[in-house]
């Protein structure tokens, strides 16, 4: 058969599977045994077994249950309600208010954590709750949520990013300074959909509190101090070098805990069950990625991806018609990969394409990481419609349509950034020089 067609029947298989309500991961993980059962010469049951130990044995990902467990002690302690309330009078006068929060969220917290799944399920914890008992449009938090998640992987430090640049053979920091001038862009563009949905929707938005003096305002914002501070020791900490992403998802844990016991909001029972509801979502999440680990393999193994990016280098397209293809390639295989995967499995092919067509490969790396972040919100295997949905118990489909608008974002600001290409190359070629 057609490796093209294997991969178009997986395909189909997953979104019955899916469907017809079976677990996430578990239709991930049968995909990839009827791949490899009927379609290659290995071994299933044993790449089954390696793939969900070695998906799942990371000192990288350490990170993601200790970050998890940082939102949960922010949420069911006072500390989330006082860093809303801190917000509040300076939001105030901005269309759309506090619901801005999940964006600036994300886009802080995405730059300690380097993780998509950590910064959806951290922030949507803390914000999710808030949100809601203040009034807020449910739709529209989710979809600023699912794709504002995906911050975390732009946002540099970036595993995704690192990834990347092994395999171009570039330089990280590079690739880290050019990620920061599209961050703030995508970050402006989802700011801004929101501010035109509030003007477009008033009934749906909280009342504007009366004006505040600046003394109040000041006053109420003591109540910023501890979490900001403990996030700006945290970015601290991580850009000096003094300590790795999961030694500061440590830090974030032990600092949340210290302040919410300082603040007498810290007792027994709720570090109980903050434990409990973090160990319930980082399973969750882990079991996902076990899913997707050994669905990875099996792609690697039927040769789908490598045969979608020579389809794409047989067609002798110029420069911007190759762009386009590749983007098609990329959301096609965002359905049924992990970002990592994506570029590890195409980049032999696809790199040495798109240096011939005269592109940029520090451009390219950040072109394909907003890839990614599609791919992130992109059904049937949008790994942060997963999270929201397991967090939320609205179906995928649901949190997937919040997120249309936010979607079109990703893709305006993917256009911005293939037109001006100077916004992703400025400030690498500043800093390091064109040469560095």
């Amino acid at each position: 058969m057609d490796i093209l067609m294997i991969g178009g029947l997986l395909l189909v298989v997953m979104l019955v599977l899916l469907s017809g309500g079976v677990w996430i991961a578990m239709t991930l993980a049968i995909c990839g045994w009827i791949g490899q059962a009927f379609f290659t010469n290995t071994a299933p049951g044993k790449n089954l077994f390696s793939a969900f130990w070695e998906s799942n044995a990371s000192w990288e990902l350490a990170a993601l249950p200790l970050f998890i467990w940082m939102g949960e002690i922010l949420f069911r302690t006072k500390l989330s309600e006082e860093m809303f309330e801190g917000l509040r009078p300076w939001l105030n006068r901005i269309p759309g208010r506090l619901a801005h929060t999940t964006i600036l969220g994300c886009g802080i917290f995405g730059s300690v954590s380097g993780s998509s799944a950590a910064t959806c399920a951290t922030i949507a914890k803390v914000a999710l709750p808030e949100l809601r008992k203040r009034g807020y449009n449910e739709n529209l938090t989710l979809g600023a949520l699912a794709t504002g998640g995906t911050l975390g992987i732009l946002i540099p430090p970036s595993i995704t990013m690192v990834v990347y640049a092994v395999a171009a053979d570039a330089s990280i920091i590079r690739i880290f300074l050019a990620g920061f001038l599209p961050s703030f862009l995508l970050m402006a563009l989802f700011m801004g959909y929101i501010a035109w949905w509030s003007v477009r929707h008033p009934d749906q938005v909280p009342a504007a509190d009366p004006p505040s003096s600046w003394a109040d305002k000041l006053r109420k914002s003591r109540n910023l101090i501890p979490c900001a501070g403990l996030i700006i020791f945290i970015m601290w900490v991580l850009v000096a070098g003094y300590a790795t992403a999961t030694e500061c998802a440590a830090y974030g844990v032990a600092g949340s805990l210290a302040i919410a016991a300082a603040g007498r909001s810290l007792t027994w029972s709720n570090l109980w069950e903050g434990l409990m509801g973090a160990t319930r979502t980082s399973c969750m999440i882990m079991f996902i990625l076990a899913g997707a680990a050994f669905l990875t393999k099996t792609m690697a193994f039927t040769g789908v991806p490598r045969a979608l990016a020579e389809w794409v280098m047989a067609m002798h397209l110029s420069p911007y018609a190759l762009i386009a293809a590749l983007v098609a390639v990329y959301l096609v295989l965002g359905t049924a990969l992990d970002g990592i995967s994506m570029i590890v499995l195409t980049s032999a092919v696809v790199l040495p394409m798109v240096q011939a067509a005269g592109f940029d490969l520090i451009w390219f790396g950040i072109f394909v990481i907003l890839l990614v972040e599609i791919a992130e919100v992109t059904p049937p295997v949008g790994f942060n419609l997963f999270v929201l949905q397991n967090m939320t118990g609205k179906d995928s489909n649901t949190v997937a349509r919040a997120a249309l608008p936010f979607f079109g974002c990703l893709v305006l600001c993917i256009a911005i950034v293939t037109v001006f290409p100077q916004i992703v190359t400025f400030l690498p070629d500043l800093v390091m020089g064109k040469d560095g």
